[in-house]
């Protein structure tokens, strides 16, 4: 590709954070960096607990886990989502229970939630889509206040994004953040959990580490260290703390940098007033941190997906995110899952997300907006 969908941003602070925690010699699987990154993430959200883990899917596992989720239980999420969403709940033997989305920043929609609470359901889990706050979470809030459920916010894609100036991952009980390559800052693969809880976070780090106390260092500590529960190794290296901490102090630098570009590709796509494209707007009361930029072709899937070819063989990276979970094979034909979800279906026939981040160029994102034009010229 000549413009890929996503480039990692690295600096020398980075190699110099992880060069640091190699060159020591020990402690590569637990050590001094793994507190510290928690600290720095707990102090940036706002929370007081953040307990890290080798990646989101693990978090948000250990999470259900933490809070005793089971057989019989009901979560409700989106379709619209990465599967992990979704799968989270099956790995603890609990029902994942799809609703729909509202259409602008494609949260779980409040009034179609109401209509699949149960007597079963324990868990409402919005996800923060692309960068953005889900819009409805207030009133997800009270929706969750009002029935006695828990609300985990999947905030994977947020980190730093802001409704009324309150950040994600302090609506919910508790939120989970992803670290995956594509995010605004990165460790490769890692997530984490932040919550107000200090029950919550001492039996994610007992989850996260086979159910052991570790009050000490396992690997350098002469005394047995005893199990206290079923748990899996769900460890972030030391080392990858190092690299989380070197990347979590240019956040600010990062998501302006992003906010920037995507303000330039908005620009360049408002400029070539093409009626089968629909551009991202935000309520003015969002701050979006632009970890995906996507647009929607109104005429739909094949005009669409005609356009993600054309794109593809100019060099242009881009990606569906996300063809719905229900209508996977895995949900429809092994699990059996048979919803109608009118906006996800919509919305994901439509949507594109295009290339964004921090070294992209405004040469390169010309280039993107001369292609678009040009695939709408050419065919209709």
């Amino acid at each position: 590709m000549k413009i890929p969908l996503f480039k990692i941003y690295w600096d020398r602070e980075d190699i110099e954070a992880m060069n640091k925690s190699i060159k020591r010699g020990m402690n590569w699987a637990s050590g001094p960096n793994i507190e510290k990154f928690e600290k720095l993430i707990a102090k940036y959200v706002g929370r007081k607990y953040a307990v890290v883990l080798n990646s989101g899917t693990s978090a948000l596992h250990a999470l259900l886990i933490a809070y005793g989720i089971g057989k019989e239980d009901e979560i409700i999420v989106p379709s619209f989502t990465f599967i992990a969403t979704a799968n989270a709940p099956l790995f603890v033997g609990a029902k994942p229970v799809f609703a729909d989305i509202e259409d602008v920043t494609y949260g779980l929609d409040p009034e179609d939630v109401k209509k699949k609470i149960t007597s079963k359901t324990k868990v409402i889990m919005p996800v923060h889509y692309g960068g953005a706050v889900c819009k409805e979470i207030k009133e997800l809030q009270i929706l969750a206040k009002k029935h006695k459920l828990l609300l985990i916010e999947d905030a994977a894609e947020s980190f730093g994004a802001r409704l009324d100036n309150k950040k994600t991952g302090t609506f919910g009980g508790v939120a989970m953040f992803s670290f995956c390559q594509t995010k605004v800052f990165t460790t490769g693969e890692g997530g984490c959990i932040v919550t107000d809880s200090k029950d919550i976070s001492e039996k994610l780090k007992l989850i996260r580490s086979h159910g052991r106390a570790e009050d000490k260092n396992y690997f350098s500590n002469k005394e047995y260290m005893d199990y206290l529960s079923l748990g899996y190794n769900f460890r972030m290296p030391d080392c990858i703390a190092s690299l989380g901490i070197s990347q979590i102090k240019k956040v600010q630098k990062l998501i302006k940098i992003r906010r920037d570009k995507a303000k330039y590709m908005t620009s360049i796509l408002s400029e070539l007033k093409l009626d089968d494209i629909i551009i991202p707007k935000f309520p003015p009361n969002l701050y979006h941190i632009h970890q995906e930029y996507h647009i929607r072709v109104k005429s739909g899937e094949k005009t669409r997906n005609l356009l993600k070819e054309y794109l593809a063989k100019k060099g242009i990276g881009t990606r569906i995110s996300f063809p719905p979970i229900h209508l996977s094979h895995f949900y429809k034909n092994i699990l059996g899952y048979s919803d109608k979800l009118n906006i996800t279906e919509k919305i994901s026939s439509q949507t594109l997300t295009l290339p964004l981040y921090p070294v992209l160029t405004k040469e390169e994102m010309d280039y993107i907006g001369k292609e678009i034009k040009i695939f709408f010229k050419k065919n209709f």
